[in-house]
């Protein structure tokens, strides 16, 4: 036994090396899956092949096992293909199936019965659209990782405190932006929510704001949305001024100080001499370049 897994274990270093793999990334992946030692190379070179059938291109496939290496342990027909065929049912472009792979190559070691099928419920209940699904699921196909209970009820409770448990307002916030499933309540989530309110947006400038511009949410309150705020005070603005372009513009609080705000501030005041009260008023002026002659 011993012998035959000696045997596997360097007929698949060679496996490896043929494929270009350095002996460090070729390391690397036997510590990261101890199984493959004992993989037969005709399997793995079958599901390997598999990967590039699909359209992930040849020289992408490397950093697709690399990150999950136990793909090629994987019975192809028992796992891999079930999931690919279902994922190519909620993609609309050839693409985004092979793209979403490539992200979060771990979707394809996971049961399409056991964590597709219960993840698509669970957020078709919340009032997702069945052609919506799709976009959510490929754009953050490490969803499928979570767990349904611990982690994605508790965003959806948390979300649903922020007073957008009503015609489908979560839903919609996940449709927007899908990695916002991904980040800790406690850690992240809360904190954030605690300090848009503590510059003063009411209960329905969060909702507001949390729907147009539900990334905002998961940003670093200290570190990314503190030092815009203390730019915007610096630069005159009342906390009532300040509340009202976040609620009319959300990423005025992530924005780059230097290359954004600064010098559309400054341009606001100094070319077209506006006072600095009257910026409140064109907060999608955030939105655009400035055009350079």
């Amino acid at each position: 036994m011993e012998t035959s897994s000696t045997h596997n274990g360097s007929s698949m270093m060679w496996f490896f090396k043929d494929r270009g793999l350095d002996d460090n990334s070729i390391q690397g992946i036997f510590r990261r899956c101890k199984r493959l030692e004992s993989v037969n190379k005709e399997r793995a070179n079958e599901n390997w092949e598999y990967l590039r059938s699909i359209g992930i291109q040849e020289r992408k496939i490397p950093s697709v096992v690399s990150k999950c290496p136990k793909i090629l342990a994987l019975g192809l027909n028992e796992k891999i293909v079930p999931m690919v065929e279902c994922l190519r049912t909620l993609g609309t472009k050839p693409h985004e199936v092979t793209s979403a792979i490539a992200k979060f190559p771990h979707i394809l070691s996971h049961s399409v019965e056991e964590k597709l099928c219960p993840l698509l419920a669970f957020f078709q209940a919340l009032g997702i659209p069945e052609k919506q699904l799709g976009k959510v699921i490929l754009l953050n196909p490490r969803l499928i990782s979570y767990s349904i209970e611990t982690k994605l009820k508790e965003i959806v409770d948390f979300l649903a405190s922020l007073g957008l448990n009503k015609d489908g307002m979560i839903g919609k916030v996940i449709v927007k932006d899908p990695f916002i499933m991904g980040y800790s309540v406690d850690k992240r989530l809360r904190p954030t929510s605690e300090f848009l309110r503590s510059i003063g947006l009411s209960e329905l400038d969060l909702q507001a704001v949390a729907v147009n511009f539900p990334a905002i949410l998961s940003r670093d309150a200290k570190k990314v949305l503190m030092p815009n705020y203390d730019f915007l005070k610096k630069c005159g603005f009342q906390d009532k001024q300040i509340a009202a372009l976040v609620v009319g513009f959300p990423p005025i609080l992530i924005k780059s100080i230097q290359n954004s705000l600064e010098p559309r501030i400054g341009f606001l005041v100094d070319v077209m001499g506006r006072q600095v009260d009257e910026v409140v008023d064109y907060p999608c002026f955030f939105r655009h370049g400035l055009k350079r002659r």
